[in-house]
């Protein structure tokens, strides 16, 4: 008798079933209400109001982008992005243009839920920048400007 455990092609298949169920039932994204013009929680009644769906994947895209990377020890060095870096800093445009690009998509991309960005417009006007895009997630479109 071997303490081996042994598997028939039956047990195989349910395990199999089970494994790719448990990966396509990935949870549906919910934040806590934010405004972002207060850069405050928005309550109901004293309470903390929860948003789902594409809602909650904007509030956590906008969140993303203004939370600089490396700063904050509640958040895994995976959150956040990089672009306060640039500030201060003498890049040509194109430079800065192709930066933020590049640290939106590092900054965005490890959600399971955005499958892609694209339509990325950085419009500069004197020392402000503006960055419009659409992102195309598993719960459709969201479009972006920050």
């Amino acid at each position: 008798m071997s303490i081996f455990p042994t598997f028939t092609d039956e047990d195989i298949k349910v395990i199999e079933e089970v494994e790719n169920e448990l990966n396509t039932n990935e949870e549906i994204p919910r934040e806590y209400a934010w405004d972002f013009q207060k850069n405050e929680f928005i309550l109901k009644d004293g309470k903390f109001i929860v948003v789902e769906g594409l809602e909650a994947l904007n509030i956590w895209i906008r969140k993303a982008l203004i939370t600089e990377r490396y700063r904050y020890l509640a958040y895994t060095t995976d959150y956040g992005s990089e672009i306060e870096s640039l500030v201060g800093k003498n890049y040509s445009k194109e430079l800065t243009k192709s930066e933020i690009k590049r640290f939106l998509k590092e900054a965005l991309e490890i959600n399971p839920h955005i499958k892609g960005i694209s339509d990325i417009d950085v419009l500069s006007y004197k020392d402000k920048i503006t960055v419009n895009f659409k992102i195309e997630t598993d719960l459709g479109e969201v479009k972006v400007s920050v």
